[in-house]
């Protein structure tokens, strides 16, 4: 036997130790859960936990250690309220739960010939998307605005919406994670186009001429060290990068240049000056396809939540310790402000699963046990290129 087999062998036994300590402290605790449930006893005693966590660690000599030693601890903690919760049923009346439950009874099928809504001119990217994920036949219309966009969809007057909601280079789309949070709306799909910036002027303009560049603020930053060889241009903000394109085509300003796509250009009749100008080429924006209903086509595999959490130390540790135990391969994870509540904020998630497969229902009861308050965004295919 070689020393590592040597070595190998001792851990095992000390392994096969801790996991006979373990399991009697289970039982234990299985105990002190029962006498909660009994007296209507919390779960969570943070003193308790911080004093004990507090206590082991110090019987470390080292400060590495003393750190090893308090998370160990806290996840044996997590895990002993996990299994407590079980037996008191804390917050039984699971209120993210029974609004999964409402989902499912209201959802329905995916609309044939459906009436889809974006933000921007025809010829944006969001367009592109609708395109895209629905067919190049699809019947679909630009609004100014991503509130608009909501509200066409809350009147009925869309099936859908195409929204972005992230880009490689820039992030996330924060007006849209936040109208999401708004509107009882759910996630049926996703897309995603490669963003290939041009900038292009009217027919017949140099370069040399331009003096003012219009463009979506996250195209002017996805843009940023192409501008910063043009520090004398002026940049413009606009709504969306097609709009730039149709303002300058309208205009009829020799000096002026909209950052847009090529197809944007096209449609608007503009002469490219300069093509693939953003800094980042692997530039990809995610959009995703928000419906008023939940949707449960085939092929699902990817879950998103939207959630609050309790004032209380580890609560966003806990509710991730789930995800975890489960095998649930965390993809996204967002935070955003609560409006009127300072230093609050809501979390989106997004992981891989299916809320129908073995197992999930009780994920889903444990979340809401969990969360101050959740709701399932939506359970889709996540896209394939």
């Amino acid at each position: 036997m070689s020393q590592l087999d040597e070595y190998r062998a001792q851990l095992d036994a000390i392994d096969g130790g801790l996991t006979e300590l373990f399991l009697r402290r289970m039982e234990v605790t299985a105990r002190v859960g029962e006498y909660k449930r009994s007296m209507g006893v919390p779960v969570l005693d943070a003193g308790r936990e911080e004093q004990v966590i507090a206590s082991r660690s110090a019987l470390a000599s080292t400060p590495a250690d003393r750190a090893a030693v308090a998370r160990l601890f806290e996840s044996i903690m997590t895990l002993s309220r996990r299994q407590q919760r079980t037996i008191v049923r804390e917050g039984a009346e699971d209120e993210g739960y029974a609004r999964w439950l409402r989902q499912i009874a209201e959802q329905r099928e995916p609309v044939d010939d459906p009436r889809v809504v974006y933000q921007g001119e025809p010829g944006c990217y969001s367009e592109e998307a609708a395109a895209g994920f629905f067919g190049e036949g699809v019947r679909s219309r630009g609004l100014p605005w991503f509130d608009d966009v909501f509200a066409a969809l809350d009147a009925g007057e869309a099936d859908y919406a195409m929204l972005p909601i992230e880009n490689s280079s820039t992030g996330s789309i924060r007006q849209v994670y936040d109208l999401l949070s708004r509107y009882n709306f759910s996630i049926v799909g996703e897309w995603q186009v490669k963003v290939e910036h041009c900038l292009a002027a009217l027919p017949g303009v140099a370069l040399e001429e331009i003096q003012t560049v219009h463009s979506h603020e996250q195209g002017l930053q996805q843009c940023d060290r192409f501008l910063d060889t043009h520090r004398d241009w002026k940049q413009v903000p606009a709504l969306d990068t097609a709009g730039s394109a149709k303002w300058v085509a309208q205009s009829g300003d020799r000096t002026a240049a909209a950052i847009c796509s090529k197809r944007a250009a096209g449609l608007y009749g503009l002469n490219i000056l300069a093509e693939s100008i953003n800094h980042n080429a692997a530039n990809v924006t995610r959009f995703v396809v928000v419906s008023p209903k939940l949707e449960l086509r085939e092929g699902r595999d990817k879950i998103s939540f939207v959630f609050s959490l309790p004032h209380q130390s580890g609560s966003l540790h806990e509710i991730l310790t789930v995800f975890a135990v489960q095998g649930l391969n965390l993809v996204k994870l967002e935070s955003r402000p609560i409006l009127g509540r300072d230093w609050e904020y809501l979390f989106f998630l997004e992981c891989t699963g299916d809320l129908s497969a073995p197992g999930m229902d009780g994920v889903l009861h444990e979340l809401s046990q969990l969360s101050a308050d959740i709701r399932v965004l939506g359970n889709f295919k996540g896209y394939q290129p």
